[in-house]
């Protein structure tokens, strides 16, 4: 996890604000580790805004943003505003929020400024699976370059207690080249430089994440990290300098924390079929991403290392889409383990208590010393 920090550090360097995800895995101890190397982070409610304050983030390096704030994340996000400790930015995904902010900081008091950013659809084609493409024309996020000057004028114009600075955009999560972020991160040059003719605070391109992480063996499947920085420096060196922006930021969050994660499952059951059927005591309340657009993880044994077979893993849960897909694996039985590999993103975040199962325990590995980050959930907490 740390050499992976460091790779992003490496590609997006200072003056680049790099904001870690936490819905990729926001447990505060990992995201302690993450942000003590020179990261913020970044919150899609005030749950996560939470979590950023136990890992010991300031509210000044955690921006706020996501599709679905509710009315209680923005009253805390003017909150922290009157108390002299605002949040980095909020993001505003429509005019209703940009109102929604406004109304909350006349509410808390008056005089009150919270730095916003705008999000923009930059409407392009992510290379990416259809349910990660958050980019696209169709997609539910984000406002249209159109759409911009009401989002404005819902927040009170210049005028307002919002501060104008800038442009969020975020074309996609695991993309599988740079075209559409180039694209995009283009997009954002452009609407910044008009809108700083009308808005001199513009100052500020957020272009988001997306950054890849190599699920199968050959990490040559997927553009590295330089791609993506060599492009967007490559788009900034063709506008003059007065006009490129002052703060630049990326938000990576699988491209951190998924190589390193592992979930070790039990074999409960085999089913000698063609193919085989191996059946584990974790699934997809543990690991949604296969079952939830057939994302592949690698899986290994850890008990032998036999013959390999092709066979299909399945989870424990009642659901005939409880599978974790297939794999090579030596002959199981019973009591042998498997590991589940690139875990480390939306495993843990994304779990799920269907069928009353408990929240499995957390463990870092970290130079051959095992510490339990979060302990095994009880039948007791269960709603």
């Amino acid at each position: 996890m740390r050499a992976d920090a460091g790779r992003v550090r490496d590609a997006f360097p200072d003056p680049w604000i790099r904001l870690y995800s936490l819905k990729a895995n926001g447990l505060p101890p990992l995201v302690r580790e993450i942000c003590a190397a020179g990261m913020g982070a970044n919150a899609v409610s005030a749950g996560e805004i939470t979590l950023a304050q136990r890992a010991d983030v300031p509210a000044g390096q955690t921006a706020l943003e996501g599709i679905g704030k509710t009315t209680r994340d923005m009253e805390l996000a003017a909150d922290l505003a009157a108390r002299g400790t605002p949040v980095l930015w909020v993001s505003l995904e429509s005019a209703e929020d940009a109102a929604a902010l406004a109304l909350a900081l006349a509410a808390a008091t008056r005089g009150v400024k919270q730095d916003v950013l705008v999000r923009v659809n930059p409407q392009v084609a992510p290379e990416t699976h259809h349910g990660l493409a958050v980019g696209a024309p169709a997609s539910k996020f984000g406002v249209t370059a159109d759409e911009l000057p009401a989002v404005i004028e819902a927040g009170g114009g210049a005028r307002g207690p919002l501060r104008w600075r800038g442009i969020h955009l975020h074309v996609g999560s695991q993309l599988g080249a740079v075209d559409a972020w180039r694209s995009a991160f283009r997009v954002g040059l452009r609407l910044l430089e008009l809108q700083r003719a009308k808005l001199r605070s513009f100052d500020t391109l957020d272009a988001g994440g997306g950054f890849p992480v190599a699920y199968g063996d050959d990490p040559a499947a997927v553009p590295p990290l330089s791609r993506f920085a060599e492009e967007a420096a490559a788009e900034l060196a063709l506008l003059p300098e007065a006009a490129r922006p002052k703060r630049l930021a990326v938000e990576p969050g699988r491209a951190i924390v998924a190589g390193s994660g592992w979930l070790i499952g039990q074999v409960l059951h085999v089913r000698r079929r063609e193919p085989p059927i191996v059946v584990l005591d974790t699934g997809m309340t543990e690991l949604v991403r296969p079952a939830l657009y057939g994302a592949v993880h690698p899986m290994v044994s850890l008990s032998n290392d036999g013959k390999a077979l092709n066979v299909r893993v399945d989870g424990p849960v009642c659901e005939s889409t409880d599978t974790l897909g297939e794999a090579d694996l030596p002959a199981l039985e019973r009591g042998d383990l498997v590991a589940i590999g690139m875990s480390g993103a939306y495993g843990s975040s994304m779990f799920s208590a269907y069928n009353g199962r408990t929240r499995p325990p957390e463990v870092a590995w970290d130079k051959g010393r095992l510490t339990v980050l979060r302990s095994r959930g009880r039948t007791a907490s269960l709603p």
